[in-house]
Parts: structure tokens; C-alpha cells; sequence
């Protein structure tokens, strides 16, 4: 059966066989050496072909050309979205909303979220990132009420234990331990502004399905097509750059990021042409 709901890392294909009614996440063609007009279907993010690009095929030396995919720009079966698909939408928030109620109402607001990933091979930095990264949560302190900080999985040691020092101290501070249970979804529901690292496709997205203010850390350090997946995210208003010298008390908003309500009616849409329907 076929969800309305798909998740998939940013760097994966989604492809769907409508005639048998089936949707499969796939490392195997992240890359792919088959002819994507093979699939009914195939979901990605724009940035995935990048290679296309002129700014693309001139990082590219050319007897690497034919290694680098996709060789085709997308046709009509390639739904292409802006960033990672989740399960972050109206009807979760709201869930999530009421689930941490209890814990997150009762904060000063305004309530930043701070998300940390980790360096990855197309966003690479160390710990003076992290360094700068601090110093400017300290300056923007004065205009928050309450602040939360998660480090993700990918998160090196040496980097929280930085965050840690710094600033866990601040009575305003409060860093998750990762001891469950997790509160990400109560923080995108209950959060008034978020300061997010560059590396993750997947934090950035959901974030920005919120139509909260996205302030992002060291996207200049990204390369190949982690720069256009920023470039779009700023071009349509979605995340600025987060500098330290921001009041936190004044929001900005735009159109949330809807990607996987998208694809869902691309999919739904696919499926109805040879006499599928999904119940709601």
C-alpha cells in the first residue's frame, strides 16, 4: 500500500511502481546507472541534479562526465522537491503541540531551538564552527527567553562537548541529553525560531515546513550540490543566515515547505490515471 506519508533521506530516490502499487527507497540508484524512464515515478530533490548545472559540470573534470548522475534533465515522470520528504506537517505539529504541552508552554519565549548535526563530506567543518557558532548564541541571548539545543547522531563528541562548556551553564539553556523521550517533535511544534547547522538536508527541511523563522550556520563551508539546495532555501525566503547579530524577538515567515503533500499528489495523481485510489 501506498502512504500519503514518505520519508526518505534527501540523498536517496524515491521510485514508484503504479502498477503494482508499490513505493521503494533505494541506495542503489542514489546514483543511478539505469534509465530513470525505467520507473513510473522517481521523486528527488532538485539539488540531486546539480551535476546538470553549468556551476556543476565546471567542478566536474570531463572524462568524469559519464560517471556522474543523472546524464538527463528531468521529464515529466521526476517530481522534483526542494529538500528531504518527512512526516512534519500541520497535523503532527499540532499533536506534537499538545503531547509537550506540559513541558514547553510554560517557557519564556521567545523559544529558540538550536539544531546540531556534524561535519559530512559535502559540508565539512570542525570545531571552529562550533566555536563561532557559541559565541554568537551568546550574543543573541539577550533576546531570547528560552533557548533549547539537540546535537544529532553525526554530532562528533568534541563538538557538543564545546556546546556543553559554553554554554550549559546559562540558566536560559537547556541541552537535550538524548535520553528519550525525544523532544524534536515538541521543539518544532513549540519552537519560535530555530538556528540549524548546514549539513542536514533532513533538520533543515522539516524546519522549514513550520513557516518559522530558519537561521542557518555555515553553508559557505558546503559544496557540490549542498550550495544549490542552499540557494534555493534562501532564494524563496525560507532560512537566512544566522550571524549572531539577530533579535530573536522579531519574526519573519513565509509559505512552508510542503514537499511531501507534493509528491503524495503526484503519487495519488499516478495512480489514479490507471484506476488506483488510496483510502485518506
Amino acid at each position: 500500500m501506498v502512504k500519503k506519508k514518505l520519508g526518505c533521506k534527501s540523498s536517496e530516490f524515491l521510485v514508484v511502481n503504479v502498477q503494482t502499487c508499490c513505493v521503494s527507497k533505494s541506495n542503489k540508484i542514489q546514483h543511478p546507472r539505469s534509465r530513470l524512464d525505467r520507473f513510473d515515478l522517481v521523486i528527488t530533490p532538485k539539488h540531486d541534479y546539480y551535476s546538470l548545472t553549468p556551476q556543476g559540470k565546471e567542478q566536474v573534470p570531463r572524462f568524469l562526465h559519464k560517471w556522474i548522475t543523472p546524464h538527463e534533465p528531468p521529464d515529466k515522470h521526476v517530481v522534483l522537491t526542494v529538500g528531504a520528504l518527512h512526516q512534519v506537517d500541520f497535523a503532527a505539529l499540532r499533536a506534537a503541540a499538545a503531547t509537550w504541552h506540559e513541558e514547553f508552554a510554560p517557557l519564556p519565549k521567545p523559544l529558540l531551538v538550536v539544531n546540531i548535526g556534524g561535519p559530512t563530506r559535502y559540508c565539512r567543518y570542525g570545531a571552529d564552527l562550533v566555536k563561532q557558532l557559541t559565541a554568537s548564541l551568546h550574543n543573541v541571548l539577550g533576546s531570547c527567553g528560552s533557548v533549547r539545543i539537540s546535537f544529532s547522531r553525526r554530532t562528533p563528541e568534541k563538538h557538543s562537548k564545546i556546546v556543553v562548556k559554553e554554554l550549559g551553564l546559562d540558566p536560559k539553556v537547556h541541552i537535550w541529553n538524548g535520553e528519550e523521550p525525544n523532544p524534536h517533535m515538541g521543539h518544532l511544534a513549540w519552537a519560535d525560531v530555530f538556528v540549524i547547522t548546514a549539513d542536514s538536508v533532513s533538520m533543515l527541511s522539516e524546519a522549514c515546513s513550520t513557516g518559522k523563522p530558519v537561521y542557518v550556520v555555515g553553508a559557505e563551508r558546503c559544496t557540490w550540490k549542498f550550495t544549490d539546495f542552499h540557494k534555493t532555501l534562501r532564494e524563496r525566503g525560507l532560512t537566512r543566515p544566522f550571524t549572531g547579530l539577530e533579535d530573536m524577538s522579531e519574526s519573519w515567515s513565509y509559505p512552508p515547505l510542503n514537499d511531501t503533500a507534493v509528491a503524495a499528489s503526484r503519487v495519488n495523481e499516478a495512480l489514479a490515471e490507471r484506476g488506483w485510489k488510496i483510502k485518506a
